[in-house]
């Protein structure tokens, strides 16, 4: 009867345990940043955004993140960007019960910093003074993942001189300059670690 009893506690607080640590996981899961949720078993430093193939403006962004220092390329950062459809609009996704943006990508730094997206041009909602962007988030080993200015586009006409006057005066470097090779738009952006970070404080 002891026995009985025994293992009738066992499984109710096992049971009550695993349910409880699964709303914790779900709930740590909702709250978390979009960084944290690639599917992927392993990230490496390429990786192409949904749709890219069926858009008529693909863009290629590349680049070097490299530490504080500005020379030293940085290993094991991971770069998230989300972006919107050709159309402007932010197209919503469901996983798990949690909501996010459709056209979206990471990637993981090798030791050489190195990191490349095959994205599109994304749009914008015409008449409302709005930029074209791109929004980047960073995850650094070892430290808290943290937002960067939006990368704007060099051709966008709501780009004014006015506008580029206060980013230079704000030191912030985020936009992209445009070539075109082989039917596609391609940019080069580095990133050096602890630049160009939002901060909402």
């Amino acid at each position: 009867m002891k026995n009985l009893l025994y293992l009738f506690c066992l499984v109710f607080f096992t049971s009550t345990y695993c349910k409880l640590n699964a709303q914790q996981e779900l709930s740590d899961y909702m709250k978390r940043n979009p960084i944290y949720d690639y599917s992927e078993s392993e990230l490496n430093n390429t990786d192409t955004i949904p749709d890219f193939e069926t858009q008529s403006a693909k863009l290629k962004i590349t680049g070097t993140i490299f530490l504080a220092d500005g020379i030293t390329p940085a290993k094991d950062v991971i770069l998230f960007i989300y972006q919107s459809d050709e159309n402007g609009d932010y197209e919503m996704k469901v996983n798990d019960e949690k909501r996010y943006v459709h056209n979206r990508g990471w990637i993981k730094t090798d030791a050489d910093g190195t990191y490349t997206f095959y994205t599109f041009m994304p749009g914008k909602y015409y008449g409302r003074g709005e930029f074209k962007t791109i929004h980047p988030v960073i995850k650094e080993p070892g430290k808290a993942e943290y937002n960067m200015y939006s990368f704007l586009f060099d051709d966008d006409p709501s780009l004014t001189k006015s506008c580029r006057k206060k980013l230079k005066k704000k030191g912030i470097d985020n936009i992209l300059k445009l070539d075109k090779k082989e039917g596609m738009f391609v940019a080069t952006r580095d990133i050096v670690l602890d630049q160009n970070i939002v901060n909402y404080k």
